[in-house]
């Protein structure tokens, strides 16, 4: 590698899935990306055991295992915070590596509530560094196809949108549950999966002006010994600044569902379809083609996105092979260290994180007050 390059050395907080992940993405960049603008490692990892840490570290290659976050976040040779532990513990973690000038990448969602979610905004403007948040679905290949159609004016005005992240995970009430069962944590499927559906709708539509939100508990009881308080499914009825309305559903009661992801966005001149079961595809509907003889060229054309990510990615391993979820996390790693390393403030930011928390906040506070809301700044 060449030495004229870029060092970001990263701290990794947790180590479960996601922090796996990450590492991953990490681990991988040099094998789909070449040229790289700089040379990036897990230089350490802190999770809530000295030994794990340890472990993991000679493990996988992660560098320094750290006794606590504050003795990472102190060490002057960090210079990245990335942040996979459970949601409630995100605020602290954040602030304190942004008033140490380190950049930040967190994953969703940002905190637990809005006033957090503005103290981190607040915090990432004044710090004279940024963060991001690994909304990761907005770097699959058809996704951002689907922005640049949009964006575009392909679609028109945009009138109406569905999106439905499902997963079958609340259907077993006999299985041990964890902190994603306990309101007071963070948890509830409305934060895990909804906060994923928001962005989406956000990042592809604009903000959003009200929301009435409807939240279901169907195995209130887990085994002998819980009992949980967090939502199990969550459905939104929404309505966005530039008109357009529509559903957003999140719900870990979908028997049958493993990780579906499902999108349709309509507008007066186009639409867009799009599943995470089918990570190769777009859908996209031009209604201004001709629809004569016996039906012309009209109905949806499925638009070969799969690992086709713009340049310097896409060459590996083939624009043709078919790409997995993983893929869309070392595209979203990629993007968020161009940016540090360029100085240029990545998308989403932290602040795009704290309007998600809001979102997320009004549609809890319409269900239970039983109301249409508006959403309000920021």
């Amino acid at each position: 590698m060449s030495s004229s390059k870029k060092n970001l050395r990263i701290g990794l907080v947790g180590f479960g899935s996601m922090g796996r992940t990450h590492a991953y993405a990490v681990h991988n960049l040099p094998y789909y990306y070449h040229p790289l603008l700089y040379c990036a490692k897990v230089a350490g990892v802190c999770t809530t055991s000295a030994e794990r840490s340890r472990a993991y570290a000679e493990q996988y290659g992660l560098g320094r295992a750290y006794e606590n976050v504050e003795s990472m976040i102190a060490d002057e040779t960090i210079d990245i915070i990335d942040i996979c532990t459970p949601n409630e513990l995100h605020f602290d973690t954040v602030l304190a590596a942004l008033k140490a000038g380190k950049y930040v990448l967190c994953e969703k969602p940002l905190c637990v509530t809005t006033e957090q979610a503005r103290a981190i905004a607040d915090a990432e403007k004044s710090s004279g560094v940024f963060g991001g948040m690994v909304f990761n679905n907005r770097f699959m290949a058809p996704i951002l196809r689907a922005k640049l159609l949009i964006d575009q004016g392909r679609l028109g005005r945009l009138l109406s949108f569905h999106c439905a992240y499902e997963h079958n995970s609340s259907t077993f009430a006999e299985k041990e549950p964890g902190w994603k069962q306990t309101a007071a944590h963070g948890g509830g499927v409305l934060n895990d999966l909804g906060s994923h559906a928001v962005d989406l709708i956000y990042h592809l539509c604009g903000e959003f002006d009200c929301v009435q939100g409807l939240s279901q508990i169907a195995f209130a009881q887990h085994g002998e010994r819980w009992q949980t308080d967090a939502d199990e499914a969550f459905y939104i009825t929404a309505q966005l600044k530039c008109g357009a309305c529509g559903t957003i559903v999140a719900n870990k009661l979908a028997t049958g569902a493993n990780d579906d992801l499902s999108l349709s966005i309509f507008g007066e001149t186009g639409s867009i379809k799009y599943s995470l079961n089918e990570p190769e595809w777009l859908y996209f509907y031009d209604r201004t083609r001709p629809t004569a003889p016996i039906g012309g060229e009209s109905g949806y054309i499925r638009i070969e996105c799969g690992g086709r990510y713009p340049a310097p990615g896409g060459a590996f391993p083939s624009p043709k092979a078919t790409v997995g979820w993983l893929r869309c996390h070392v595209e979203s790693y990629f993007t968020f260290l161009n940016c540090v390393a360029s100085g240029t403030p990545f998308t989403p930011s932290l602040t795009d994180g704290a309007y998600v928390q809001l979102i997320l906040e009004r549609a809890r506070s319409s269900a239970a007050q039983g109301m249409q809301l508006k959403v309000g700044a920021l």
